[in-house]
């Protein structure tokens, strides 16, 4: 599969306005003039529902999957998060949509051309990889899957089967960031020496802490767990942003290895999707890393500050070393001799370069000295304020690709890789000694333990295909 299109720094923030309006208005050169894209969503929780509000007009969301029937009847979501979009599609286009709670059922009966993926990560493998035999093209929420032979298998599927694969990794289609990141591709920035990024916390593992509760009637327990051990049911190891842990807004699935890579996979995809973009790195990764235990000790007091309304604090989990290493920073190097730091002292992704430094967060860059990259157009800047505008342009750019049959701005190899790189950030906190990596065969050299964590047992009837 081909990379992103490279686009030169000297056209990307003139040609933004341009950019956005034509990836909004998709072709109609597979379905025809008047006729839209009938979607399926697999996953209605909050991220399900943000992006069914903001699909846009050239698709038709028909059908609804979720393993809990309340989340699907639930289609108006908190009003910090949606609003009206959501509000009128539950008016309207949601009463007429099928349901199930099942997504290999919806798969096998529903007459779809595309299905958005917003499951918990757990599923994402499965899910995209029985829309692609079944000949859809799929939009994957990040990280594409919870292990690296996962992510690998999902990239296979999409090649055989010439499926278009959006991963939803949205800063890929946000004008400022291509912008910077082609800057830095383009040489403006010399050559990179080091990258350093946020030291994202990884996942726990579950120690059975919650009593046995009630399964809601609503609720299929066995399906959302999945792939995953059958384990004993309690709301706090499932439900997201719904319960208080302290100051800590309690994140469910979110937490625990089974079903995710925390808040590495999570947040931290986005910025390595960025690093990844920046140094030309898309179809590759890092070839050494290992963990800075002498920083894990220095700056514990400031990590646990750093992240307690986030993750829950050191000293939560009884296995006291596992918990104090999902924290631990880790460094990585380039077989070009780039270097990345997940470094507890910063806030924002750096790029230190010959010339000069970029500092780069979610629609915006600065240098250092001031002046070094292209001024950003704050009309482009204004378009991409508030969470509505992230997602439908990044949904556009997708519907755009199906009808052309062309390549999204983040295809599946792109979003593979850099899954790849979060997962190798918490493999090595787990082993806790340095590793070597072949980002051409996807594997550890010389270490058999540590290949063992590329994948991981699958419970029968989840298989992947």
């Amino acid at each position: 599969m081909k990379t992103t299109p490279h686009h030169s720094r000297r056209t990307m923030l003139k040609t933004g306005a341009a950019l956005c309006l034509a990836t909004s208005i998709a072709p109609a050169s597979v379905l025809g003039a008047n006729e839209r894209l009938r979607v399926g969503v697999i996953g209605t929780g909050v991220r399900g529902k943000y992006l069914i509000a903001n699909m846009p007009a050239a698709a038709r969301v028909v059908s609804l999957c979720d393993c809990s029937l309340e989340n699907i009847a639930n289609t108006r979501s908190p009003e910090r998060e949606f609003k009206e979009p959501l509000a009128q599609f539950a008016a309207t286009e949601a009463k007429g949509c099928a349901t199930y709670q099942d997504y290999r059922q919806m798969l096998d009966r529903e007459k779809l051309d595309a299905v958005v993926i917003a499951a918990p990560d757990h599923h994402h493998a499965q899910a995209m990889i029985l829309a692609c035999q079944a000949g859809l093209d799929a939009y994957c929420e990040k990280p594409l899957a919870v292990t690296i032979a996962e992510g690998r298998a999902m990239v296979d599927a999409a090649k055989k089967y010439n499926r278009v694969v959006q991963v939803g990794s949205q800063q890929r289609t946000m004008e400022v960031n291509r912008a910077g990141c082609e800057f830095i591709r383009d040489g403006g920035l010399g050559n990179i020496s080091l990258v350093q990024l946020q030291n994202f916390p990884g996942p726990m593992r579950y120690d059975g802490r919650f009593p046995t509760e009630a399964i809601p009637k609503s609720l299929d327990w066995d399906l959302f767990c999945g792939p995953t051990e059958l384990r004993a049911y309690n709301a706090k190891l499932w439900v997201k942003d719904a319960f208080h842990f302290g100051h800590l807004l309690w994140r469910g699935w979110d937490l625990y290895r089974d079903y995710s890579g925390h808040l590495m996979t999570n947040w931290g995809a986005h910025s390595i999707d960025m690093v990844q973009y920046a140094l030309g790195m898309d179809q590759t990764g890092p070839v050494e890393l290992w963990p800075e235990l002498e920083l894990l000790e220095t700056f514990e007091k400031e990590i646990d500050d750093r992240w307690h309304d986030k993750t829950p604090p050191l000293g939560t989990v009884e296995d006291k070393q596992a918990d104090r290493m999902r924290f631990c920073p880790v460094s990585m190097r380039y077989a070009n001799g780039t270097a990345v730091s997940f470094d507890p002292s910063v806030r924002e992704i750096i790029f230190h370069g010959e010339r000069g430094k970029l500092y780069m967060s979610r629609n915006n860059y600065r240098t250092e000295p001031a002046g070094l990259a292209p001024a950003i157009d704050p009309q482009v800047q204004v378009r991409w304020k508030g969470e509505g505008h992230v997602a439908r342009p990044h949904l556009a750019n997708w519907i755009d690709a199906i009808q052309t049959r062309g390549i999204p701005n983040a295809p599946v190899e792109i979003g593979h890789r850099t899954a790849t790189i979060c997962h190798l950030g918490n493999i090595v906190r787990e082993v806790g000694r340095p590793l070597r990596w072949n980002p051409q065969k996807e594997q550890f050299d010389g270490d058999e333990s540590a290949n063992r964590l590329l994948s991981r047992p699958r419970r029968k009837g989840f298989e992947l295909p």
